[in-house]
Protein backbone atom coordinates (compact mmCIF):
# COMPACT_ATOMS: atom_id res chain seq x y z
CA UNK A 1 0.00 0.00 0.00
CA UNK A 2 2.86 2.45 0.40
CA UNK A 3 3.55 2.30 -3.56
CA UNK A 4 -0.37 3.70 -3.79
CA UNK A 5 0.25 6.70 -1.40
CA UNK A 6 3.49 7.29 -2.85
CA UNK A 7 2.22 7.47 -6.45
CA UNK A 8 -0.50 10.26 -5.30
CA UNK A 9 1.84 12.74 -3.50
CA UNK A 10 0.52 11.50 0.05
CA UNK A 11 3.06 11.11 3.11
CA UNK A 12 0.41 10.41 5.20
CA UNK A 13 -0.04 6.72 6.71
CA UNK A 14 -2.29 4.72 6.70
CA UNK A 15 -4.39 6.81 9.28
CA UNK A 16 -4.58 9.75 6.82
CA UNK A 17 -6.01 7.77 4.28
CA UNK A 18 -8.75 6.15 6.89
CA UNK A 19 -9.84 9.94 7.88
CA UNK A 20 -9.96 11.06 4.23
CA UNK A 21 -12.13 8.25 3.09
CA UNK A 22 -14.20 8.84 6.78
CA UNK A 23 -14.69 12.53 5.59
CA UNK A 24 -15.89 11.35 1.97
CA UNK A 25 -18.25 9.22 3.67
CA UNK A 26 -19.43 11.14 5.63
CA UNK A 27 -20.05 13.80 2.92
CA UNK A 28 -21.68 11.62 0.93
CA UNK A 29 -23.74 10.72 3.23
CA UNK A 30 -24.91 14.33 3.65
CA UNK A 31 -25.43 14.88 0.20
CA UNK A 32 -27.88 11.97 0.30
CA UNK A 33 -29.68 13.23 3.25
CA UNK A 34 -29.92 16.55 1.48
CA UNK A 35 -31.32 14.96 -1.35
CA UNK A 36 -33.80 13.22 0.22
CA UNK A 37 -34.76 16.05 2.02
CA UNK A 38 -35.00 18.09 -0.98
CA UNK A 39 -36.47 15.36 -2.75
CA UNK A 40 -39.81 15.80 0.43
CA UNK A 41 -39.87 19.11 -0.54
CA UNK A 42 -40.85 18.77 -3.75
CA UNK A 43 -43.29 16.21 -3.32
CA UNK A 44 -45.04 18.35 -0.41
CA UNK A 45 -44.87 21.46 -2.94
CA UNK A 46 -46.47 18.90 -5.65
CA UNK A 47 -49.35 17.98 -3.14
CA UNK A 48 -49.70 21.23 -2.28
CA UNK A 49 -50.44 22.56 -6.00
CA UNK A 50 -52.81 19.97 -6.59
CA UNK A 51 -54.59 20.50 -4.27
CA UNK A 52 -54.79 24.15 -5.11
CA UNK A 53 -55.86 22.95 -8.47
CA UNK A 54 -58.29 20.51 -7.32
CA UNK A 55 -59.85 22.87 -4.82
CA UNK A 56 -59.60 25.57 -7.80
CA UNK A 57 -61.99 23.32 -10.41
CA UNK A 58 -64.14 22.67 -7.39
CA UNK A 59 -64.98 25.72 -7.03
CA UNK A 60 -65.79 26.32 -10.88
CA UNK A 61 -67.88 23.36 -10.92
CA UNK A 62 -69.82 24.55 -8.14
CA UNK A 63 -69.83 28.34 -9.66
CA UNK A 64 -70.92 26.81 -13.22
CA UNK A 65 -73.47 24.40 -11.34
CA UNK A 66 -74.79 27.10 -9.67
CA UNK A 67 -75.18 29.57 -13.25
CA UNK A 68 -76.71 26.20 -14.69
CA UNK A 69 -79.40 25.90 -11.71
CA UNK A 70 -79.84 29.65 -12.10
CA UNK A 71 -80.39 29.91 -15.74
CA UNK A 72 -82.89 27.03 -15.50
CA UNK A 73 -84.76 28.81 -13.03
CA UNK A 74 -84.73 31.47 -15.17
CA UNK A 75 -86.45 30.02 -18.59
CA UNK A 76 -89.15 28.13 -15.88
CA UNK A 77 -89.85 31.22 -14.72
CA UNK A 78 -90.11 33.00 -18.12
CA UNK A 79 -92.05 29.55 -19.53
CA UNK A 80 -94.53 30.04 -16.52
CA UNK A 81 -94.87 33.74 -17.24
CA UNK A 82 -95.21 33.41 -21.11
CA UNK A 83 -95.88 29.70 -22.18
CA UNK A 84 -97.37 30.48 -25.64
CA UNK A 85 -94.44 33.07 -26.44
CA UNK A 86 -92.27 30.02 -24.97
CA UNK A 87 -93.97 27.66 -27.69
CA UNK A 88 -93.41 29.43 -30.36
CA UNK A 89 -89.79 30.28 -29.94
CA UNK A 90 -88.92 27.10 -29.17
CA UNK A 91 -91.04 26.01 -32.45
CA UNK A 92 -89.15 28.58 -34.55
CA UNK A 93 -85.45 27.03 -33.04
CA UNK A 94 -87.14 23.50 -34.02
CA UNK A 95 -87.59 24.40 -37.18
CA UNK A 96 -84.47 26.35 -37.73
CA UNK A 97 -82.42 23.37 -36.64
CA UNK A 98 -84.47 21.10 -38.96
CA UNK A 99 -83.88 23.28 -42.12
CA UNK A 100 -80.48 23.37 -41.57
CA UNK A 101 -80.01 19.62 -40.86
CA UNK A 102 -82.16 19.33 -43.94
CA UNK A 103 -79.65 21.09 -46.29
CA UNK A 104 -76.34 18.82 -45.16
Amino acid sequence: MAHTSQSHGHSQGSDGHGSAAEELKNKAADVVEDVRAMGGQVGKAAREQYENLRSKASDYVDQGREKAEEWEDSVESYIKAKPVQALLMAAGVGVILGLLWRRR
